[in-house]
């Protein structure tokens, strides 16, 4: 793999920006300004738009805002470590040692869609303590207020609550960007493995 580059500008890929270039490309039309107009947009894309408030999705509490983390830019910067490393000058590894997701906002530009395979191992979300944090859950008051189930007061509307989704939330918040993000990394016929077991294996 290529080296990374030390005289970057010091941030990490836009990728708001590089969507929207690659919408000009496709439908020059709709952007204007680096803006783009959705009404435009939509009346190219004819029938094929989705307007229904209630339709089948994956969507869970905090989506939007994980999209969201997944495309603010990164400031941070990767040191070189010389002295920690081997064959330093003809070596074909690279070893970040960092949050994970800063480390792979920073890959944006040096390896976007350069990368055959990538293996990663998430936490589990087990509920039981382990040095990693792995134990992601939403409080259960918001959730029951977030589904319908209890207002504002406290009052349950059901008394067949839902006691689980509330298990899966943080945890799909954690991995929504860092998957997000290194799909952008893999080639056309890049690949990705994930380990996992039965507790988010459905999501």
């Amino acid at each position: 793999m290529d080296k990374l580059d030390p005289k970057t500008d010091g941030s990490s890929m836009d990728i708001v920006k590089d969507n929207i270039e690659q919408l000009k490309a496709i439908f020059p039309d709709v952007c204007c300004e680096d803006k783009v107009d959705f009404t435009a947009l939509k009346q190219l894309l004819g029938d094929n738009v989705e307007t229904r408030e209630e339709r089948y999705i994956f969507n869970w509490h905090g989506k939007s805002n994980a999209r969201r983390i997944a495309q603010t830019q990164s400031t941070g910067t990767l040191r070189p470590c010389k002295e920690e490393s081997k064959n330093w000058d003809s070596t074909q590894n690279l070893f970040i040692e960092g949050d994970n997701l800063e480390a792979l906002k920073l890959l944006q530009k040096p390896y976007h869609k350069k990368v055959k395979m990538i293996y990663i191992d998430p936490p589990y979300n087990t509920g039981k303590e382990f040095i990693y944090p792995d134990n992601y859950k939403d409080n259960l008051n918001t959730y029951l207020e977030y589904t319908g189930q209890k207002d504002a007061e406290g009052r349950k509307f059901s008394s067949n609550s839902d006691s689980t989704g509330r298990y899966h939330t943080n945890w799909l918040n954690m991995m929504y960007p860092r998957l997000k993000l290194a799909r952008n990394l893999l080639k056309d016929d890049g690949v990705i493995f994930i380990s996992i077991d039965d507790n988010e294996q459905a999501n």
